[in-house]
């Protein structure tokens, strides 16, 4: 019997040491993958001057007259850190968890998500990107592992094209990648192309150019047949500051199915802090 329990405990301290490496390994690719993605930064970036959205739809002029200030340097990579709630159910029952989360947003490269969140005993932490997402419950047990495919890769290409809009503006100002059209007479449509795909994103302003809203359609699984399909995304932007001349929102709602019934906002942030850290490598 002893030996059956010291083989027993054998077994599982090994499998908390196999746990514990596959933790840090994720840990030490977040943080490559950070790297990676700062290094993208512009060195020496063009100045931020109306003329060069002069030619732009009206709604869309009035965006980056709100959005950036004049002289500003368009640095296009954030450094995003943020608290607030993220919601694990639905609509009628959201089961929302405090989460902590700092973000690298490097548009049209990719982005990395950190975040650690909890409710009593329960906590969550992990992270999402343009290539993966992946969840440990506890610190040690893994419970979501999904990505490496097109699927997840279309899905996520959406998301950092939308942010971008709000958290990177100068990623998104009019050039070969980033065209610009007139949805109505305060929205604009931005279409990116990268990477081999193709995401467009309304943007609904104030009269003084103020973002209100973001909205575009995501290759999501998020719906009760979980089925990968186009489905309205969006969220709500409020509480601007601003950050190195940009004006940013420091509140943001978001979810899946937006502007419909079932809208949920899963995804409730208030951005404390928005570096563009430089490149002088």
């Amino acid at each position: 019997m002893k030996i059956l329990l010291l083989i027993a405990l054998i077994i599982v301290l090994g499998l908390a040491a196999l746990l514990w490496i596959w933790r840090k390994l994720d840990c030490r690719s977040d943080r490559t993958a950070m790297n990676r993605l700062l290094a993208t930064q512009p060195r020496a970036p063009e100045r931020f001057d109306p003329a060069m959205v002069a030619s732009l739809p009206e709604p869309a002029r009035r965006y980056f007259s709100y959005v950036i200030e004049l002289g500003t340097p368009l640095y296009t990579v954030a450094d995003i850190a943020m608290e607030g709630r993220f919601g694990m159910g639905n609509r009628d029952k959201p089961d929302y968890l405090r989460m902590t989360a700092r973000q690298v947003l490097a548009m049209p490269t990719g982005f990395v998500w950190k975040m650690n969140a909890g409710k009593g005993l329960m906590r969550l932490s992990g992270s999402d990107s343009e290539r993966w997402t992946r969840f440990w419950l506890m610190g040690f047990i893994p419970v979501a592992r999904m990505g490496n495919d097109n699927d997840h890769a279309r899905s996520a290409f959406g998301r950092y094209v939308a942010e971008a809009v709000f958290w990177t503006p100068a990623a998104v100002l009019p050039g070969p990648r980033v065209r610009w059209e007139l949805v109505d007479i305060n929205t604009a449509r931005v279409t990116v192309r990268s990477n081999g795909f193709e995401q467009s994103a309304d943007i609904t302003v104030a009269e003084d150019g103020q973002p209100r809203q973001v909205r575009f359609d995501r290759w999501s699984n998020a719906n009760p047949d979980k089925i990968h399909r186009l489905q309205p995304f969006g969220g709500f932007l409020s509480e601007f500051r601003t950050f190195s001349g940009f004006r940013l929102p420091t509140h943001v709602e978001a979810g899946n199915f937006f502007g419909m019934e079932d809208y949920f906002p899963f995804f409730i942030a208030r951005v404390t802090d928005v570096t563009f850290p430089r490149n002088d490598s």
